[in-house]
This record gives structure tokens, sequence and C-alpha cells, in this order.
């Protein structure tokens, strides 16, 4: 196969999904864990106050991803020539 033939691949597509799936393994891994140990150390009582914490904690991350997509979507939307920011 040729190099004209195989195609470009977008390396910051690529990027973004492994930055995704790492980030969601990661916070996955933080809660599941994290809260198994709460349990066995503590009790499920103590489960309930830690996820709750945990939410809580998550919320101005959450928003800060929010504002960051919805800045980018209205930036990429308004730019005459139509390329990503990235």
């Amino acid at each position: 196969m040729t190099k004209k033939n195989r195609g470009i691949r977008d390396l910051r597509a690529y990027s973004r999904g492994t930055f995704l799936r790492l980030g969601i393994g990661g916070l996955l891994l933080i809660l599941v864990v994290g809260n198994l140990l709460v349990w066995w150390i503590y009790g499920p009582e103590a489960v309930r106050l830690s996820v709750s914490c945990m939410m809580v904690a998550l919320i101005p991350g959450i928003l800060i991803v929010l504002f960051l997509t919805l800045t980018g979507w209205i930036v990429k939307r308004e730019r005459d020539d139509g390329t990503e920011i990235d």
C-alpha cells in the first residue's frame, strides 16, 4: 500500500479520545477502589458519606469542563475558516 492510499490520521482526535478514556478510567478507579476501601475499613455507613463528598467535589470540575467546551464551541462557530482550535 502506498502512502497516498493509507490516508491521513487525525492525531488530535486520537489524542482527545485517549485523554477522555484515561480521565474517565481514572475517575472510575478512584470512585470504585476508593469506596471499596472505605467500605472495607470503615463500613457501609461511611460509603454513603464518601460518595456524597466525591460527587460534591466533582461539581467544580464538571462546571469548568462545560464552560471550556461551550467557549470552544462558540469560538469555533464564529471563525470564518471553520478550523478547530486545539
